[in-house]
């Protein structure tokens, strides 16, 4: 890797990061393209609260035939996107594309649910968590009986204290009865059932996972090694990045990502993360869709608030959208309950993820060499 430019600007950790999706957008654009990045852009067919155009935004530094390739998505999960781009923009900002190894190439993707991120809404415009929706829709769906059970008390039609005290209850005596990571399983795992719910996995594919698709397969079609870091926010402690990396603890890929990023990676599968074992993770999907390549993935997942506080953010939003007016004065107070559980808008928390995710790239650059090398 390239030694870093001692004469490089002083770059605050905050700069990148934007209060909105359009000058987040924005920011990305004129970044990547200050950086030399080949630009380009997918239309999502849904407007913005203010009746914006939508869109989901390439950049490309490096060879375009490369034969290893760095991938960095942002805003899978639609508002977790301040964060993602964030770390885009900072990466970019600090002159980062200038020191990437040679032979190397970085696809930055910017808002991948560009819907989610305008509306501050986890969820793409088909409430459907993308995250679960890359599964195989001409088998049978995952099964998840026990979210049935929650599914009236976690999404009720009336958004009032009573109802909020009383559900809460509910929920509270389902994980009494239950244990925390089997409660946690049971609504965050994915579900294929109720189309108004949390943490739906659709019936068929969305467009950001096309969008998807169709990006990694025509730009990476002659890739043999690729890192994928896809950035998230709302599990674990405050600032604090775990490296998720979805696939069997066993498996090579797993330990391959255990010499790349250190021995604190975890795997869901394993138990041994924040996050619940889910059914239709992207990230599991890539390797599917490259299976020329060496495909090796991580979820860089920072810390906001309390777990039963951001299921709180979400009920609201998934009540809004399903039963309330998301451009009311109420849905205007929604969402920003919503981007304040899923962006920490402190500088302490700047820092801390933009920190970690240049180690994180960084590290990936080297993981690249080393396959160059084996």
């Amino acid at each position: 890797m390239k030694p870093a430019d001692s004469s490089s600007p002083n770059i605050s950790s905050a700069s990148g990061f934007s209060a909105s999706y359009a000058v987040a957008l924005s920011r990305f654009v004129a970044s990547a393209g200050a950086a030399g990045g080949v630009l380009d852009q997918v239309t999502n067919p849904e407007r913005g609260p203010g009746s914006e155009v939508l869109t989901t935004d390439l950049a490309w530094f490096g060879p375009a035939s490369a034969e290893r390739v760095l991938v960095v998505i942002s805003g899978t999960h639609g508002v977790e996107g301040y964060c993602g781009p964030g770390v885009q923009s900072d990466w970019l900002q600090r002159g980062e594309a200038s020191r990437v190894p040679s032979g190397i190439a970085v696809l930055l993707i910017h808002a991948i649910n560009p819907y989610g991120f305008a509306w501050n809404r986890r969820v793409t415009e088909d409430n459907v968590d993308l995250n679960r929706n890359w599964v195989d829709f001409d088998q049978p769906l995952p099964a998840n009986p026990a979210y049935a059970t929650l599914h009236t008390s976690l999404c009720q039609t009336h958004w009032s204290e009573d109802a909020l005290q009383r559900t809460a209850a509910e929920q509270m005596a389902f994980i009494a009865a239950n244990g925390m990571p089997p409660s946690q399983a049971a609504v965050s795992g994915g579900q294929y059932t109720h189309a108004d719910g949390l943490f739906y996995g659709g019936l068929a594919p969305t467009w950001s996972r096309l969008t998807q698709t169709r990006i990694l397969r025509e730009r990476l079609g002659g890739a043999g090694q690729v890192a994928v870091i896809d950035i998230h926010t709302g599990l674990g402690m405050w600032g604090f990045g775990e490296q998720i990396v979805p696939v069997a603890r066993e498996s090579t890929a797993f330990v391959r990502a255990a010499r790349w990023y250190g021995g604190a990676i975890t795997s869901p599968s394993g138990g041994t993360s924040a996050s619940a074992d889910i059914s239709g993770d992207g990230l599991w999907a890539a390797a599917a869709l490259l299976p020329h390549a060496e495909v090796t993935v991580m979820a860089l997942e920072f810390g906001t608030q309390p777990i039963l506080q951001v299921l709180q953010a979400l009920r609201a939003d998934a009540w809004l959208h399903a039963h309330g007016d998301p451009l009311s004065a109420q849905g205007d107070l929604i969402r920003r309950q919503v981007r304040d559980t899923f962006y920490g808008d402190r500088d302490d928390w700047k820092g801390m993820v933009t920190g970690q995710s240049l180690l994180a790239i960084r590290q990936a650059f080297m993981g690249l060499q080393e396959s160059e090398s084996g």
